[in-house]
């Protein structure tokens, strides 16, 4: 099974099955579906690139300060793409490591044009 496949193509994963012990593999089709909504993965990519550029401004210019933003945005944009538009529980709350894990590669993807932007 390929990580970029829908959901519809890999293995089903329950929203009960994800506090479970399962593999990441399992998890990211999981959350895949938790992502259909074009906008919800749009505010998750501006989101995602937002803690991408105040993790690199806060090296550069050395102001450690500014890295509470960093989650600021990286859970707030995703948290409004999902309960505005998605109209569901982030899966942060279940699997947070994994969760965080699955936006990462979900951003690769939508970076490299494997997901639709």
């Amino acid at each position: 099974m390929s990580l970029g496949k829908p959901r519809s193509e890999g293995v089903e994963v329950s929203r009960t099955q994800v506090g479970a012990k399962v593999g990441f593999r399992a998890f990211y089709t999981f959350y895949r579906g938790e992502h259909a909504n074009r906008t919800c993965r749009r505010l998750h990519f501006v989101g995602t690139s937002l803690v991408v550029v105040t993790v690199a401004i806060a090296v550069v210019t050395r102001q450690a300060r500014l890295l509470w933003l960093a989650p600021v945005f990286g859970y707030g944009f995703a948290w409004v793409g999902h309960f505005v538009f998605e109209k569901n529980r982030p899966a942060t709350f279940q699997r947070p490591l994994f969760s965080l894990a699955g936006d990462w590669v979900m951003y690769w993807q939508m970076l490299t044009g494997r997901i639709r932007f």
